[in-house]
């Protein structure tokens, strides 16, 4: 079937149009010519991007100094000595002249106890040694009369016939069991004696006195109460009438932390304060050192002597202390903005050649804005001064020294 002119014509058309469009759409794919605005090829744009730049890290250096500075740390305030004073014998409070607060001194009556039964046991012993006194004395007397009548005897029998060797021989062993007798009642004497000082030691304990100076801190009795060294019929020990405490001496107690006892020593004085003295220092010398580290704490008691002749401060006092912190051989410190603590390690991050380096640390004391730091470092590194997981190691770096002051290694 033959077509008309007017169909050939719009077939010809469609043809062209199809054509044109598929040139161009090879043109956009495979050519360079077809983009958007007035830019560059998208090849061009590949080809002429820019290297990022290399960032630039402020670093620190490290330094090497002997360690010689100040930790708070807490102590607390003890008397030097102190006591609760029990009654050595049972017997009633008849008079306390003391009470809480009140300042003894030693020697001093505090406790005037009364035991009926004492008077009848001081009584009976005295009565006992008056006894064998005196049967000491009439024997004594019996032997010096015994004695003298055998010296006669032996003078007498000197004469042949006048005394016989009997009546010599009863008169020796009459003597000489007199003698017996003497040193036998004289220890007698000697025991009744005992006793009744033993009496009297016991009656003196009713007056219980001061062992030393100090201040009565607790009142546990009254006149009328019965007290004494066993409490009723169980045998348990009874319960103190007072406690004394040394308040002109004082010891401050201070666990030093494992990390800080290096260089202590006897004689060092250290300096305190106190909450109810703001802004006033105290001090002490440093008198006693445990040299035993708490397996639990991990800390090491020290002990200072605290000389309060006014009566200042007072035991149970919890006094904060600046305690010196030493070490004799000088030791590595970087600022503490250079330490990185993660979950896994600590570490400072070192800049050598221009790459960076992660190295792992110890850290030790913090002075002011500086850590002490113990690893793979030596004097003159320089480290990142604000480092962070965020800057990998083997990374270029473009590093700046920063200044003491910005640094804090002034």
């Amino acid at each position: 079937m033959r077509l008309s002119k007017f169909s050939q014509t719009r077939t010809w058309k469609s043809v062209t149009v199809t054509s044109a469009i598929a040139i161009v759409v090879a043109t956009c794919i495979f050519g360079s010519g077809c983009h958007t605005g007035g830019g560059p090829p998208m090849a061009a744009d590949r080809s002429t991007a820019a290297t990022p730049p290399v960032p630039q890290v402020e670093t620190a250096r490290v330094l090497s100094r002997r360690l010689d500075t100040t930790m708070p740390l807490p102590g607390e305030l003890r008397p030097y000595e102190y006591v609760d004073i029990y009654p050595k014998v049972t017997g009633f409070v008849q008079w306390i002249g003391v009470d809480r607060g009140s300042r003894v001194t030693q020697g001093q009556l505090l406790v005037q106890l009364v035991a009926p039964e004492l008077v009848a046991q001081k009584s009976e012993a005295q009565a006992k040694l008056a006894s064998a006194e005196h049967r000491e004395v009439a024997e004594q007397a019996k032997l010096t009369a015994d004695q003298a009548t055998y010296e006669r005897l032996n003078v007498a029998a000197k004469t042949p016939g006048v005394i016989s060797e009997e009546e010599l021989e009863d008169a020796q062993k009459t003597a000489e069991s007199d003698k017996a007798t003497v040193v036998s009642l004289h220890a007698a004497t000697i025991a009744a004696r005992d006793a009744l000082q033993s009496v009297e030691t016991l009656e003196g304990y009713l007056r219980v006195t001061a062992p030393f100076d100090g201040m009565i801190t607790t009142r546990y009795v009254h006149p009328g109460a019965l007290v004494g060294p066993t409490s009723g019929r169980t045998g348990e020990t009874a319960e103190p009438m007072l406690r004394l405490e040394q308040v002109a001496h004082l010891r401050l107690i201070i666990p030093v932390p494992e990390a800080y006892v290096a260089g202590v020593a006897i004689g060092q004085e250290v300096d305190f304060t106190v909450a109810a003295f703001p802004g006033r220092t105290f001090s002490g010398k440093v008198a006693r050192i445990s040299d035993s580290l708490n397996p639990q704490t991990r800390t090491m008691p020290v002990e200072l002597d605290i000389w309060n002749p006014d009566w200042t401060l007072h035991s149970g006092m919890f006094p904060q202390v600046s305690w010196p912190v030493r070490r004799p051989y000088p030791t590595l410190f970087v600022p503490e903005s250079a330490v990185v603590r993660s979950m896994e390690s600590t570490f400072v991050i070192r800049i050598r050649d221009g790459m960076t380096q992660w190295v792992n640390v110890q850290t030790g004391v913090t002075s002011g804005n500086l850590t002490e730091v113990f690893g793979d470092l030596h004097a003159g590194d320089q480290v990142a001064l604000q480092a962070s997981e965020e800057l990998r190691s083997n990374t270029r770096v473009n590093p700046k020294l920063a200044s003491a002051a910005t640094s804090g290694t002034m």
